[in-house]
């Protein structure tokens, strides 16, 4: 744990075994399994050039980075709060690929504004998720800027990743089950035609149904979608992890 004036109490978390440092806020935004579901969903092409929509502590670029580092050949991490924006820089250098990452202060719904049009092979994004007054409500503004569409709604999150993508590039997304058909409307509006979708489930025979959606469309992509099977979180309720879920987490062979 370590501290900074400027800006409380972090802590230094890992993952892949402790393979991968990220340095957290301790009271503000902190990374879930919603970063660490999408990280892996990805799978980059060859000399990939990637653009992460709203990076937070950076820890969607330290999982790709950790899985596919030879393949990657740069990471553009946008950040829209300054502080997080410096957590993730730092997370780059504490992991020694500040030479591939870089991170740019930016509005999702000005996108063009620090970057050119479609320069990226590969789109990532875990959005704010929720309406400024609904959902899970937290005392953090950090983290609650994080959480809630208070800069940019998902229309601003796909018509931002579209406008930087590629034509025939992917972008990877990851939204709350509950509210899939705000995503699929958004989508639909800015060329991303989905081609792979896996629902998420908390564990095996939940009634309550699906948790979290992972996308992967295509921009002018056509149609056809193939639906992977279901993905689950715990092995139970109230349980352990699931064997795919701890896979998330451990070390690549070496």
């Amino acid at each position: 744990m370590s501290t900074d004036n400027n800006r409380g109490i972090r802590t230094d978390d890992s993952i892949f075994d402790g393979d991968v440092i990220c340095r957290q806020h301790k009271n503000g935004y902190r990374f879930s399994i919603d970063s660490v579901l999408v990280g892996h969903f990805l799978t980059p092409t060859n000399k990939s050039v990637i653009f992460d929509a709203g990076t937070g502590c950076g820890i969607i670029p330290l999982i790709l980075m950790y899985r596919w580092k030879e393949r990657i050949a740069s990471i553009d991490a946008l950040e829209i709060q300054p502080r997080l924006k410096q957590l993730a820089d730092t997370n780059f250098r504490l992991n020694g690929i500040s030479n591939k990452c870089h991170t740019i202060e930016g509005d999702i719904s000005a996108v063009l504004q620090v970057l050119t049009p479609e320069q990226y092979d590969h789109t990532i994004c875990n959005p704010p998720y929720y309406k400024v007054n609904s959902g899970r409500q937290s005392g953090d503004s950090e983290a609650r800027a994080a959480r809630h569409q208070l800069n940019g709604t998902i229309s601003d999150f796909t018509k931002g990743c579209s406008a930087v993508l590629k034509n025939r590039g992917s972008a990877v997304f990851v939204y709350p089950a509950e509210l899939s058909v705000e995503l699929f409307e958004a989508l639909a509006k800015t060329r991303l035609e989905i081609k792979r979708l896996q629902y998420v489930y908390s564990y095996p025979g939940n009634g309550e149904g699906a948790v979290l959606i992972l996308v992967e469309c295509i921009k002018n992509g056509g149609s056809g979608l193939k639906v992977l099977p279901p993905f689950y979180i715990y092995s139970e309720k109230n349980g352990e992890y699931s064997a795919e879920m701890k896979c998330l987490y451990q070390q690549e062979p070496k």
